[in-house]
Protein backbone atom coordinates (compact mmCIF):
# COMPACT_ATOMS: atom_id res chain seq x y z
CA UNK A 1 0.00 0.00 0.00
CA UNK A 2 1.56 3.32 -1.39
CA UNK A 3 1.90 6.43 1.35
CA UNK A 4 -0.47 8.22 -0.40
CA UNK A 5 -3.63 5.43 0.04
CA UNK A 6 -2.52 5.14 3.51
CA UNK A 7 -2.85 8.82 4.11
CA UNK A 8 -6.46 8.80 2.44
CA UNK A 9 -7.75 6.21 4.90
CA UNK A 10 -10.51 7.28 7.11
CA UNK A 11 -10.02 7.77 10.56
CA UNK A 12 -12.14 5.24 12.62
CA UNK A 13 -12.71 5.47 16.26
CA UNK A 14 -13.42 1.87 17.85
CA UNK A 15 -15.83 2.32 21.26
CA UNK A 16 -16.06 -0.28 23.95
CA UNK A 17 -18.56 -0.47 26.51
CA UNK A 18 -16.80 -2.19 29.26
CA UNK A 19 -17.90 -3.66 32.72
CA UNK A 20 -16.08 -6.35 35.11
CA UNK A 21 -14.23 -7.47 31.94
CA UNK A 22 -11.33 -8.54 33.05
CA UNK A 23 -11.51 -11.99 31.96
CA UNK A 24 -11.81 -11.07 28.37
CA UNK A 25 -10.66 -7.69 27.54
CA UNK A 26 -6.98 -8.31 27.53
CA UNK A 27 -8.00 -10.58 24.24
CA UNK A 28 -9.65 -7.96 22.41
CA UNK A 29 -6.59 -4.86 23.68
CA UNK A 30 -4.18 -7.54 22.16
CA UNK A 31 -6.00 -7.99 19.22
CA UNK A 32 -6.45 -4.16 18.69
CA UNK A 33 -2.14 -3.72 18.43
CA UNK A 34 -2.62 -6.38 15.45
CA UNK A 35 -4.95 -4.57 13.40
CA UNK A 36 -3.94 -3.87 9.98
CA UNK A 37 -4.54 -0.21 9.76
CA UNK A 38 -2.68 2.99 9.87
CA UNK A 39 -2.05 3.36 13.77
CA UNK A 40 -1.98 6.82 13.10
CA UNK A 41 -5.59 6.88 11.97
CA UNK A 42 -7.04 4.77 14.74
CA UNK A 43 -8.52 5.89 18.44
CA UNK A 44 -9.72 3.11 20.69
CA UNK A 45 -12.26 4.11 23.74
CA UNK A 46 -12.72 1.85 26.45
CA UNK A 47 -16.25 3.25 28.43
CA UNK A 48 -16.18 1.84 31.84
CA UNK A 49 -19.51 1.42 33.54
CA UNK A 50 -18.11 1.15 37.25
CA UNK A 51 -16.58 -1.95 36.82
CA UNK A 52 -15.47 -3.67 40.28
CA UNK A 53 -13.31 -5.95 39.17
CA UNK A 54 -9.34 -5.25 37.24
CA UNK A 55 -10.98 -4.03 34.18
CA UNK A 56 -9.68 -0.46 34.66
CA UNK A 57 -6.14 -1.49 35.65
CA UNK A 58 -5.81 -3.63 32.34
CA UNK A 59 -6.71 -1.41 30.31
CA UNK A 60 -4.37 1.29 32.19
CA UNK A 61 -1.67 -0.93 30.85
CA UNK A 62 -2.45 0.32 27.01
CA UNK A 63 -1.60 3.76 26.87
CA UNK A 64 -3.14 3.70 23.39
CA UNK A 65 -6.21 3.23 24.83
CA UNK A 66 -8.59 6.34 26.11
CA UNK A 67 -10.14 5.15 29.36
CA UNK A 68 -13.25 6.92 30.18
CA UNK A 69 -15.47 6.82 32.82
CA UNK A 70 -19.15 6.14 32.34
CA UNK A 71 -22.03 8.40 34.26
CA UNK A 72 -25.41 6.62 34.29
CA UNK A 73 -27.15 3.41 33.60
CA UNK A 74 -27.12 1.57 30.01
CA UNK A 75 -25.46 0.52 26.73
CA UNK A 76 -26.19 3.61 25.25
CA UNK A 77 -24.96 5.93 27.78
CA UNK A 78 -21.80 4.19 27.54
CA UNK A 79 -21.71 4.54 23.57
CA UNK A 80 -22.77 8.24 23.92
CA UNK A 81 -19.77 9.05 25.84
CA UNK A 82 -17.67 7.51 23.75
CA UNK A 83 -19.44 8.95 21.20
CA UNK A 84 -18.43 12.60 22.39
CA UNK A 85 -15.00 11.87 23.12
CA UNK A 86 -14.04 10.52 19.79
CA UNK A 87 -12.82 12.54 16.56
CA UNK A 88 -13.21 10.07 13.68
CA UNK A 89 -15.16 10.16 10.31
CA UNK A 90 -15.83 6.31 11.12
CA UNK A 91 -17.40 5.13 14.14
CA UNK A 92 -16.89 1.55 15.33
CA UNK A 93 -18.44 -0.95 18.34
CA UNK A 94 -17.46 -3.84 19.77
CA UNK A 95 -17.68 -5.14 23.10
CA UNK A 96 -15.17 -6.50 25.86
CA UNK A 97 -16.09 -10.50 25.21
CA UNK A 98 -14.97 -10.14 21.76
CA UNK A 99 -11.96 -10.44 19.32
CA UNK A 100 -11.42 -8.47 16.70
CA UNK A 101 -9.78 -10.50 13.50
CA UNK A 102 -6.35 -8.16 12.13
CA UNK A 103 -8.18 -7.16 8.78
CA UNK A 104 -11.69 -5.95 10.87
CA UNK A 105 -11.15 -2.26 10.49
CA UNK A 106 -10.18 -2.23 6.78
CA UNK A 107 -13.00 -4.38 5.87
CA UNK A 108 -15.34 -1.94 8.06
CA UNK A 109 -14.12 1.09 5.59
CA UNK A 110 -13.94 -0.49 2.73
CA UNK A 111 -17.74 -0.03 2.82
CA UNK A 112 -18.55 3.53 3.66
CA UNK A 113 -16.26 4.20 0.41
CA UNK A 114 -20.18 5.03 -0.97
CA UNK A 115 -21.14 7.91 1.22
CA UNK A 116 -24.38 6.72 0.84
CA UNK A 117 -23.92 4.25 3.74
CA UNK A 118 -24.75 5.32 6.91
CA UNK A 119 -24.23 2.46 9.37
CA UNK A 120 -22.68 -0.88 9.18
CA UNK A 121 -23.40 -4.31 10.86
CA UNK A 122 -20.75 -7.46 10.66
CA UNK A 123 -21.30 -10.81 11.23
CA UNK A 124 -20.54 -12.70 14.82
CA UNK A 125 -19.38 -16.03 15.94
CA UNK A 126 -18.04 -17.78 18.81
CA UNK A 127 -14.62 -18.09 19.59
CA UNK A 128 -14.72 -21.66 21.40
CA UNK A 129 -15.62 -25.01 20.15
CA UNK A 130 -17.95 -26.32 22.36
CA UNK A 131 -21.57 -27.09 21.82
CA UNK A 132 -23.03 -24.64 22.72
CA UNK A 133 -20.68 -22.00 20.78
CA UNK A 134 -21.37 -24.24 18.00
CA UNK A 135 -25.24 -24.21 18.46
CA UNK A 136 -25.47 -19.85 18.69
CA UNK A 137 -23.51 -19.66 15.52
CA UNK A 138 -25.71 -22.55 13.40
CA UNK A 139 -29.08 -22.67 15.05
CA UNK A 140 -32.35 -21.61 13.17
CA UNK A 141 -32.29 -18.98 15.58
CA UNK A 142 -28.69 -17.20 15.73
CA UNK A 143 -27.89 -15.63 19.31
CA UNK A 144 -26.37 -12.81 17.62
CA UNK A 145 -26.14 -12.22 13.82
CA UNK A 146 -24.62 -14.17 10.98
CA UNK A 147 -24.75 -12.77 7.72
CA UNK A 148 -24.58 -15.49 4.47
CA UNK A 149 -24.22 -12.33 1.90
CA UNK A 150 -23.47 -8.67 1.67
CA UNK A 151 -26.82 -6.53 1.40
CA UNK A 152 -27.02 -2.85 1.18
CA UNK A 153 -30.76 -1.32 2.49
CA UNK A 154 -31.92 1.68 2.12
CA UNK A 155 -34.80 1.02 4.59
CA UNK A 156 -35.69 -1.76 7.68
CA UNK A 157 -38.02 -4.85 6.56
CA UNK A 158 -40.18 -6.36 9.33
CA UNK A 159 -38.17 -9.83 8.36
CA UNK A 160 -34.56 -8.37 8.52
CA UNK A 161 -31.51 -8.76 10.69
CA UNK A 162 -30.07 -5.84 12.07
CA UNK A 163 -26.59 -4.91 12.72
CA UNK A 164 -25.59 -6.02 16.24
CA UNK A 165 -23.98 -3.75 19.15
CA UNK A 166 -20.77 -5.64 19.77
CA UNK A 167 -19.97 -5.48 15.34
CA UNK A 168 -21.25 -2.60 13.93
CA UNK A 169 -20.08 0.68 12.76
CA UNK A 170 -21.63 4.69 11.55
CA UNK A 171 -20.40 7.30 9.44
CA UNK A 172 -20.64 9.91 11.85
CA UNK A 173 -22.54 12.36 9.97
CA UNK A 174 -25.35 10.20 10.38
CA UNK A 175 -24.98 9.14 14.12
CA UNK A 176 -25.12 12.83 14.26
CA UNK A 177 -28.37 13.14 11.91
CA UNK A 178 -30.51 10.74 13.73
CA UNK A 179 -29.48 12.15 17.19
CA UNK A 180 -27.37 9.25 18.95
CA UNK A 181 -28.04 6.71 20.89
CA UNK A 182 -31.65 6.85 22.58
CA UNK A 183 -30.37 7.04 26.83
CA UNK A 184 -33.99 5.63 27.74
CA UNK A 185 -33.60 2.19 26.39
CA UNK A 186 -31.38 0.32 28.10
CA UNK A 187 -32.72 -3.39 27.55
CA UNK A 188 -31.57 -5.32 24.39
CA UNK A 189 -32.08 -4.15 20.88
CA UNK A 190 -31.14 -0.75 21.88
CA UNK A 191 -29.03 -0.45 19.12
CA UNK A 192 -31.60 -1.49 16.24
CA UNK A 193 -33.95 1.23 17.38
CA UNK A 194 -31.42 3.82 16.56
CA UNK A 195 -29.89 2.30 13.06
CA UNK A 196 -33.88 2.45 11.76
CA UNK A 197 -33.68 5.94 12.71
CA UNK A 198 -30.14 6.69 10.56
CA UNK A 199 -31.72 4.75 7.67
CA UNK A 200 -34.69 6.99 7.88
CA UNK A 201 -32.28 9.92 7.53
CA UNK A 202 -31.48 8.73 4.53
CA UNK A 203 -29.19 6.79 4.37
CA UNK A 204 -28.59 3.44 4.04
CA UNK A 205 -26.75 -0.08 5.45
CA UNK A 206 -25.07 -2.39 4.93
CA UNK A 207 -24.60 -5.73 6.44
CA UNK A 208 -21.31 -7.65 5.48
CA UNK A 209 -20.54 -11.20 6.62
CA UNK A 210 -16.47 -9.95 5.91
CA UNK A 211 -16.69 -7.46 8.72
CA UNK A 212 -16.13 -10.11 11.17
CA UNK A 213 -15.81 -10.33 15.04
CA UNK A 214 -15.62 -13.11 17.60
CA UNK A 215 -17.38 -13.38 20.08
CA UNK A 216 -17.02 -15.61 23.74
CA UNK A 217 -20.51 -17.21 23.66
CA UNK A 218 -22.82 -18.02 27.04
CA UNK A 219 -20.96 -21.16 27.89
CA UNK A 220 -23.76 -23.03 29.75
CA UNK A 221 -27.26 -23.58 29.40
CA UNK A 222 -28.55 -21.52 32.33
CA UNK A 223 -26.82 -18.37 30.96
CA UNK A 224 -28.01 -18.82 27.68
CA UNK A 225 -31.50 -19.10 28.62
CA UNK A 226 -30.76 -15.95 30.84
CA UNK A 227 -29.43 -14.00 27.91
CA UNK A 228 -32.68 -14.66 26.18
CA UNK A 229 -34.50 -13.81 28.69
CA UNK A 230 -33.16 -10.31 28.27
CA UNK A 231 -33.64 -10.06 24.82
CA UNK A 232 -36.99 -10.82 25.12
CA UNK A 233 -37.12 -7.99 27.71
CA UNK A 234 -35.92 -5.41 24.81
CA UNK A 235 -38.21 -6.41 22.78
CA UNK A 236 -41.23 -6.04 24.91
CA UNK A 237 -39.94 -2.79 26.42
CA UNK A 238 -39.25 -1.48 22.98
CA UNK A 239 -42.91 -2.79 22.17
CA UNK A 240 -44.26 -0.36 24.93
CA UNK A 241 -42.54 2.41 24.35
CA UNK A 242 -42.81 2.53 20.19
CA UNK A 243 -46.56 0.90 20.35
CA UNK A 244 -45.44 -0.79 17.03
CA UNK A 245 -45.19 2.27 14.95
CA UNK A 246 -42.03 1.31 13.73
CA UNK A 247 -40.13 -2.23 12.21
CA UNK A 248 -38.21 -2.86 14.97
CA UNK A 249 -41.61 -2.45 17.69
CA UNK A 250 -43.70 -4.09 15.03
CA UNK A 251 -41.86 -7.26 14.44
CA UNK A 252 -41.78 -7.24 18.90
CA UNK A 253 -45.55 -7.52 18.17
CA UNK A 254 -45.52 -10.28 15.60
CA UNK A 255 -42.82 -12.56 18.06
CA UNK A 256 -45.36 -12.05 20.57
CA UNK A 257 -48.70 -13.01 18.53
CA UNK A 258 -46.71 -15.89 17.43
CA UNK A 259 -45.65 -17.09 20.55
CA UNK A 260 -49.44 -16.79 22.10
CA UNK A 261 -50.31 -18.90 19.67
CA UNK A 262 -48.39 -21.46 19.68
CA UNK A 263 -48.24 -21.96 23.55
CA UNK A 264 -52.01 -21.56 23.49
CA UNK A 265 -52.15 -24.43 21.12
CA UNK A 266 -49.97 -26.00 23.74
CA UNK A 267 -52.31 -25.65 26.61
CA UNK A 268 -55.24 -26.75 24.29
CA UNK A 269 -53.48 -29.81 23.46
CA UNK A 270 -52.46 -30.64 26.81
CA UNK A 271 -55.98 -30.36 28.05
CA UNK A 272 -57.77 -32.24 25.09
CA UNK A 273 -54.98 -35.01 26.52
CA UNK A 274 -56.28 -34.63 29.82
CA UNK A 275 -59.68 -34.25 29.43
CA UNK A 276 -62.29 -37.00 27.25
CA UNK A 277 -64.62 -34.30 26.20
CA UNK A 278 -61.97 -32.30 24.28
CA UNK A 279 -60.31 -35.26 22.34
CA UNK A 280 -62.15 -34.42 19.12
CA UNK A 281 -60.04 -31.00 19.09
CA UNK A 282 -56.45 -32.50 19.85
CA UNK A 283 -55.76 -32.29 15.71
CA UNK A 284 -55.74 -28.59 15.31
CA UNK A 285 -53.14 -28.04 18.42
CA UNK A 286 -51.55 -30.87 17.90
CA UNK A 287 -50.46 -29.85 14.18
CA UNK A 288 -49.47 -26.07 15.41
CA UNK A 289 -47.64 -27.59 18.02
CA UNK A 290 -45.75 -30.27 16.49
CA UNK A 291 -45.18 -29.18 13.03
CA UNK A 292 -42.55 -26.64 13.80
CA UNK A 293 -40.79 -28.76 15.78
CA UNK A 294 -40.78 -31.43 13.52
CA UNK A 295 -39.73 -29.03 10.69
CA UNK A 296 -36.76 -27.31 12.88
CA UNK A 297 -35.97 -31.69 13.24
CA UNK A 298 -35.78 -31.96 9.21
CA UNK A 299 -33.84 -28.68 8.55
CA UNK A 300 -31.46 -29.89 11.49
CA UNK A 301 -31.25 -33.51 9.73
CA UNK A 302 -30.38 -32.18 6.54
CA UNK A 303 -27.24 -30.45 7.87
CA UNK A 304 -26.35 -33.54 9.57
CA UNK A 305 -26.62 -35.38 7.03
CA UNK A 306 -24.16 -32.95 5.11
CA UNK A 307 -21.99 -31.93 7.68
CA UNK A 308 -22.65 -34.57 10.86
CA UNK A 309 -23.45 -33.91 14.38
CA UNK A 310 -26.44 -36.41 14.63
CA UNK A 311 -27.21 -35.21 18.11
CA UNK A 312 -27.83 -32.14 17.24
CA UNK A 313 -31.19 -33.48 15.53
CA UNK A 314 -32.57 -33.62 18.88
CA UNK A 315 -30.87 -31.00 20.89
CA UNK A 316 -30.84 -28.13 19.20
CA UNK A 317 -34.61 -28.12 18.32
CA UNK A 318 -34.65 -28.56 22.24
CA UNK A 319 -32.60 -25.62 23.22
CA UNK A 320 -34.78 -23.96 20.37
CA UNK A 321 -37.89 -24.41 22.29
CA UNK A 322 -36.56 -23.31 25.21
CA UNK A 323 -34.96 -20.22 24.39
CA UNK A 324 -38.10 -19.50 22.78
CA UNK A 325 -40.24 -19.73 25.61
CA UNK A 326 -37.52 -17.26 27.87
CA UNK A 327 -37.39 -14.88 25.18
CA UNK A 328 -41.73 -14.75 25.63
CA UNK A 329 -41.86 -14.92 29.06
CA UNK A 330 -39.02 -12.03 29.11
CA UNK A 331 -41.08 -10.08 26.50
CA UNK A 332 -44.28 -10.74 28.42
CA UNK A 333 -42.93 -10.04 32.00
CA UNK A 334 -41.37 -6.61 30.66
CA UNK A 335 -44.83 -5.74 29.13
CA UNK A 336 -46.86 -6.45 32.54
CA UNK A 337 -44.08 -4.41 34.28
CA UNK A 338 -45.28 -1.60 35.97
CA UNK A 339 -43.37 1.57 34.37
CA UNK A 340 -40.89 3.14 37.35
Amino acid sequence: MTTRTRELEPTVSIIVPARNGEATIPALLEAFMKLDYNKEKLEFLIVDGNSTDKTRDIVGKYPFVKLLIQDGDGLNVARNIGVKNSRSEIIAFTDSDCIVPADWVRNVVKNFSDPKIGCLGGSIKGCDGDLLSHYADYSLMPVLRVFRKREVLDSIKLFQRYPAGCNMAFRRKALEDAGGFDEGIRQAFEEDELIERVCKTGYKMVLDPDCLVLHKHRSSLKELLKQTFGYGKGMGFLLKKKKAKDAISRWALLNLLVFLTWFSAAGVLFLSILTPSWKSLYIFPLSITLIPILGMAMIYAHRAIKNGGYERIIIYPFIDILRALAFFLGEAYQLLKRDE
